[in-house]
């Protein structure tokens, strides 16, 4: 029998409702796997009580015949997601200890479905990084290594990198991730595996740790496509306590999928192709657009003029949403309370030490690229600097918004490259914050429009690490961005895998 941690998904969904294994011994499969892997450092918190609870609530309901959409499935929850009981960081020092009194509304839906919880997953810092090399709690490795001889230790992107190291290496079948400006879609990328953001508004944000608000969006993580749509139909739903979560029904995105592209036109925006691209890069998505053309598309030439905008204009907005979120981090309520300089501050009027109590937990409590983006954020909603700022970013976005609402009247999906390379050496652009930042140049622009884009494992680079194509779709259609991945993955046939060294 194939080993239950090489199973999908879907094969495990499956397999237990055909009785060829119970979900305890699939709980307990991938609850070794975990545990043997603590070199990727891929989990904050293990749980395997939770994993296995569930499993053994699924095999009773398998007894009678009252299974779930997910009995038997083991995930992992990236450590954004409150949930009940467990500890939730963000992978930060401020929360470090925090246990929510609630559950956020996507894990409740992936438990009502009888899903497990494998662990919380490392990312980085409240979701601000590329390379998850800013959480508290340590760097996430790659399983991938590079065959150029280096063997370094390489980003597994970010910030969802936890989620994308432990399904790569198959740890979990499939994972949570939120994508702000692409952080489920890089990561992806990084280490061969798919990840979807939906339409924003698709998935509730209530009880995920904020970021940035206009942007912040749930989506899956898997090593295939039906798995994305399997678990991104749990996940959505309309939800009354998130303000902005979209009152659509849910469609069956997996009973839906299909890869005849046939009749449809795929976009490839002539803004995309910088200069000096990736020689590897660039050879996958021309080879991305003959296999989507193979599948009975037609290509068509797209212009998205203001592309070259988005990235400075998403680097002010995110942080200035990321000021105003994260000055609930005070040490007050919860989270981490610095009181070192303790009798100084007893010593002080109330109001001044009370602010010096403000300054000092903060000090402590937030890393080094969350303090950057504060400063930011709060420089450009300063009175003097408001306008010039953050009202012409927000005026670049409507542009951006209405250059993809222009393409689409010509179009059905848009085909690029994920990211402008392959994963780097930890460590190889931490000093240069602007070469960090650039790693969204090409997921950006669908999260500050609001829509659905997904990353689907397509090549390896000349020295054998995954490369990822990006599929960005119209607003509400996840199915034709699904069904787009679907195609480029039978064509693609990506199956590599990185060689176990942990």
């Amino acid at each position: 029998m194939t080993l239950l941690t090489e199973l999908t998904v879907a094969g495990i969904r499956d397999g237990h409702r055909a009785g060829d294994f119970t979900a305890v011994e699939v709980a307990e499969a991938f609850s070794a796997s975990v545990a043997g892997a603590r070199a990727l450092n891929a989990f904050i918190l293990e749980t395997p009580d939770h994993a296995l609870a569930a499993a053994r609530q699924a095999d009773a309901d398998r007894a009678a015949g009252t299974l779930k959409p997910l009995s038997a499935v083991p995930i992992g929850i990236k450590d954004l997601f409150a949930t009940k009981g467990v500890q939730t960081t963000a992978a930060s020092h401020i929360l470090e200890g925090f246990v929510p009194p609630y559950e956020s509304s996507v894990s409740q839906k992936l438990w009502d479905a009888g899903a497990g919880m494998l662990g919380k997953l490392n990312m980085d810092q409240f979701a601000m990084g590329s390379s998850n090399e800013t959480s508290y709690f340590g760097n996430v490795l790659s399983p991938w290594r590079s065959a150029d001889g280096s063997n370094a230790a390489l980003a597994p992107g970010g910030s969802s990198g936890g989620s994308a190291s432990a399904v790569a290496a198959r740890l979990c079948p499939a994972a949570t991730g939120t994508d702000t400006g692409g952080s489920i879609r890089q990561p992806a990328a990084f280490v061969g595996i798919s990840g979807i953001k939906p339409t924003y508004g698709r998935c509730s944000r209530w009880g995920i740790v904020a970021f940035a608000s206009s942007l912040d969006q749930a989506g899956s993580m898997a090593r295939d496509v039906r798995d994305c749509a399997v678990m991104l139909g749990v996940m959505a739903g309309h939800d009354a306590k998130d303000a902005t979560s979209l009152n659509l029904p849910v469609p069956d995105w997996e009973g839906a999928l299909n890869a005849d592209m046939r009749g449809k036109k795929v976009g490839i925006p002539r803004e995309y192709r910088l200069d000096g691209i990736d020689a590897d890069i660039a050879a996958m998505w021309d080879k991305g657009a003959k296999m989507l053309t193979d599948a009975g598309a037609e290509i068509v030439d797209i212009s998205l003029p203001h592309t070259k905008y988005a990235l400075p204009a998403y680097y002010i907005i995110a942080p200035a949403e990321a000021s105003s979120n994260l000055a609930r981090y005070d040490g007050v309520r919860y989270g981490l309370r610095d009181l070192s300089d303790g009798a100084g501050l007893q010593d002080m009027p109330a109001g001044e030490g009370l602010q010096a109590m403000y300054a000092a937990t903060r000090a402590a409590g937030f890393g080094a690229e969350v303090k950057r983006r504060i400063m930011i954020g709060t420089y450009v909603l300063s009175a003097g600097f408001y306008d010039a700022y953050y009202t012409q970013a927000q005026k670049i976005r409507t542009l951006i918004a209405r250059d993809f609402a222009d393409a689409f009247s010509r179009c059905d999906v848009i085909l690029t490259p994920t990211a402008p390379s392959a994963a780097f050496a930890l460590g190889e652009r931490s000093a240069d914050p602007l070469a960090m930042y650039l790693n969204d140049v090409f997921a950006v622009p669908a999260s500050l429009a609001g829509l659905p884009a997904m990353s689907v494992p397509a090549a390896l680079s000349a020295d054998g690490l995954p490369l990822g194509l990006q599929i960005i779709g119209k607003a509400f259609d996840e199915q034709g961005v699904l069904n787009a991945g679907l195609a480029l993955e039978q064509r693609a046939g990506f199956n590599a895998r990185a060689e176990k060294w942990w």
